[in-house]
């Protein structure tokens, strides 16, 4: 009985990445690499064309825009697509966004030797997290500053938590909520104010574990 190969796409803006991890993946049994690209639009066109098995973003693919606008886009039409992160830095509120709009995997491109593995641990229905990264899981779906309560937020604060959750900054904010820069702006540091946390890393952590622990409680 023939298996057939995991079909992958790989969309990263450095070229000279796309093309190493083209030829390692390439010369592993079991997969083929159907396809590359290096902006965010082009994944969302490569994945209409190819119907990949699982999908290599970048995280950070220039200014206009992001490999989360790219994955976020591609989970919009379809759902069940196996969408895994690759980054050069681990950052708590890429591993959030990632984590909130349901990817399968977020990894350390670095740590070649782990992508090939992931690839059908995918496939099989699991998800793949670096070493790095996964060290971080635990602190992310912890409490992180007060105890969660999302009534304690005014209905545009908490709009705005949940858009920050996802990774987004203040420019992309305001255009999703057609605000200004600065509003976003001093709504995010009122919050901050308002749940005694720093950082817009704690209010993601604190937005995701809180809404992670409620839905788990639901279920």
């Amino acid at each position: 009985m023939t298996t057939e190969p995991i079909r992958v796409l790989i969309v990263d803006d450095d070229p000279f990445v796309t093309q190493s991890l083209a030829t390692i993946l390439g010369a592993t049994a079991g997969v083929e690499v159907v396809g590359t690209g290096h902006t965010a639009s082009a994944a969302e066109r490569l994945w209409q064309t190819l119907e990949p098995d699982v999908g290599l973003l970048d995280i950070q693919m220039g200014a206009a825009a992001t490999g989360l606008d790219a994955g976020r886009a591609i989970l919009a039409r379809w759902p069940r697509a196996r969408v895994v992160f690759l980054t050069t830095f681990v950052d708590d509120s890429y591993i959030a966004a990632a984590l909130r709009m349901g990817a399968k995997g977020y990894l350390v491109k670095q740590d070649v030797a782990a992508i090939a593995p992931a690839l059908s641990t995918v496939m099989a229905g699991g998800s793949v997290f670096g070493e790095a990264v996964a060290g971080r899981l635990d602190a992310l779906m912890a409490p992180a500053g007060p105890d969660f309560a999302l009534d304690r937020l005014t209905e545009r604060e908490a709009q705005i938590t949940a858009l920050v959750s996802e990774g987004l900054d203040n420019r992309e904010i305001a255009e999703r909520v057609c605000l200004t820069e600065g509003t976003v702006r001093n709504v995010v540091s009122a919050v901050l104010g308002k749940l005694g946390l720093r950082s817009r890393t704690g209010l993601a952590s604190w937005y995701l574990g809180g809404t992670a622990r409620t839905r788990a409680a639901d279920s």
